[in-house]
């Protein structure tokens, strides 16, 4: 759902890198945020400042506390039947672990990984050793069959293509 960012101000405050569409649904106050550490974080407010989004969070009282949470990786429970309100909208828990398949058919990887990047999102798709970074585009991505675990790629030439390690 987002990564916390700088620490804002001296008490403890924190920016949010958001990487959801319902930020004001996902990061009400009361909201239990789980970190990738294991330890959880309670939001106790949560508004707008210059574009970005501040939180402040239960326990999170200094600049010091603050800045040990940086670059954490947080997300929120959610019932498994919950879906985007947006037709063309997927939880990146829902993309994870499916089969890749080439209009063919062909199998190309499983999703390992939504990469959210500025411009775009990013599937990385794995199989094997082999890791392939795939636009998530509607003209790379036409299909996704979340129930069936399935997402079509129509690639274009060369972003498949694996170059052989060069020997020094």
């Amino acid at each position: 759902m987002g990564r916390i960012g700088k620490p804002h101000g001296i008490r403890g405050q924190v920016t949010l890198e958001v990487r959801t569409d319902e930020p004001e649904l996902r990061f009400a106050p009361g909201t239990t945020l789980h970190r990738e550490s294991g330890s959880d974080l309670i939001v106790s407010e949560f508004h707008w400042h210059s574009s970005r989004v501040l939180l402040k969070l239960v326990g999170v009282d200094s600049r010091s506390a603050a800045e040990e949470l940086r670059d954490s990786i947080i997300t929120v429970e959610r019932a498994e039947s919950e879906v985007p309100e947006e037709d063309d909208e997927y939880y990146d828990t829902n993309l994870m672990g499916c089969a890749v398949r080439s209009v063919p058919g062909e199998l190309i990887g499983t999703v390992t990984d939504v990469l959210h990047l500025p411009s775009q999102e990013v599937l990385v798709v794995t199989q094997g050793t082999v890791e392939y970074l795939i636009p998530f585009v509607h003209s790379i991505v036409p299909e996704i069959d979340i129930a069936g675990k399935c997402i079509t790629v129509d690639p274009p030439e060369g972003l498949l293509t694996q170059e052989a390690p060069s020997e020094n």
